[in-house]
């Protein structure tokens, strides 16, 4: 399956008490709810370079499935991880306490982040 593509957010669930969890402040949470943020993917093989454009906030993740890369998290922080494709439509990775799962089905993209008992859900369209 091909995974490239340009998406647009179209609905999310549980935004706030998510970034309240990741210590994202206040001021940037009220900013970031009410924008939809694109996502723009770009897969070659195994490799993949993942821009999410947030207002002014850019953030950008390169990539190759199985291999530790240094990884930007919502906070802006960088850490080593390894992302794994499953199933042939689904990202995986674990950073910092937080599961990450960005699943592709079609047209539409769907991201789940967990943390303890806190699941931020994000479903983007393609543009």
């Amino acid at each position: 399956m091909a995974l490239s593509g340009k998406f647009q957010l179209q609905s999310q669930e549980n935004f706030e008490p998510f970034m309240k969890a990741i210590g994202l402040p206040d001021e940037l949470i009220q900013k970031g709810k009410d924008i939809k943020s694109i996502s723009e993917i770009v897969q070659n093989g195994d490799h993949f370079t993942v821009t999410v454009t947030t207002g002014s906030k850019v953030m950008v993740n390169s990539f190759t499935v199985g291999q530790e890369s240094e990884l930007e998290t919502l906070t802006g922080e960088k850490i080593k991880s390894v992302v794994n494709l499953v199933g042939g439509n689904k990202l995986v990775v674990s950073l910092k306490g937080i599961e990450s799962v960005t699943e592709f089905s079609g047209d539409t993209i769907t991201n789940t982040m967990t943390l303890g008992n806190i699941v931020y859900k994000r479903i983007s369209k393609r543009m």
